[in-house]
């Protein structure tokens, strides 16, 4: 049986996502793309503006035996903002919406539960407004999106809003960053 699973999501900007995922033990690679849209092989600026359905995702190629999908599930509700329609802070548009997809009805059903869990507890103040969506087809984003934290980190974008998402990971996750 392979190990290396695939999940999807999208939580907002993929380069905070990407940069988030980047950190964990067991995963693999991360790939910023897009998902969930209307148009096969969109462009960054088609999806920008927000005419092709699709969302900033990321696909997370992981090692299940070093990571559930739990544990992905988990890190992205800690990561980003899943009460809020088509934004994540001050990024706004139906491409920076909330989706954790499924690739079967284990998944899905982990998915709901999960979300049932934070509701129960109350966890955030406003009702959670993630979507749970079967996949179907990922688009890898240009390649110029790929490790974008890495390479612009002294760009004011990485050093306001990706740069305390980590920090925010990094704290909650400390037992789970990976030592690459």
């Amino acid at each position: 049986m392979d190990r290396n699973k695939h999940a999807y999501f999208a939580g907002g900007c993929f380069w905070c996502t990407e940069a988030v995922y980047k950190r964990l033990k067991g995963v693999l690679k991360v790939v910023p793309g897009y998902c969930g849209g209307n148009l096969k092989n969109p462009t960054y600026n088609e999806v920008c503006s927000g005419l092709t359905g699709h969302a900033e995702t990321v696909q997370v190629i992981y090692d299940s035996e070093k990571v559930s999908f739990e544990s992905l599930l988990e890190v992205f509700f800690k990561t980003h903002n899943p009460t809020t329609i088509n934004r994540q802070g001050n990024d706004v548009g139906s491409h920076y919406r909330s989706i954790a997809f499924y690739s079967d009805g284990k998944e899905k059903k982990i998915i709901e539960n999960y979300i049932d869990k934070l509701n129960k507890h109350d966890i955030y103040s406003d009702d959670i407004v993630t979507q749970i969506i079967k996949f179907d087809a990922f688009y890898k984003a240009e390649n110029y999106h790929e490790n974008y934290y890495e390479l612009n980190k002294n760009q004011p974008y990485c050093d306001l809003v990706i740069t305390p998402k980590i920090r925010k990971f990094e704290q909650i996750f400390e037992s789970k960053i990976s030592e690459n």
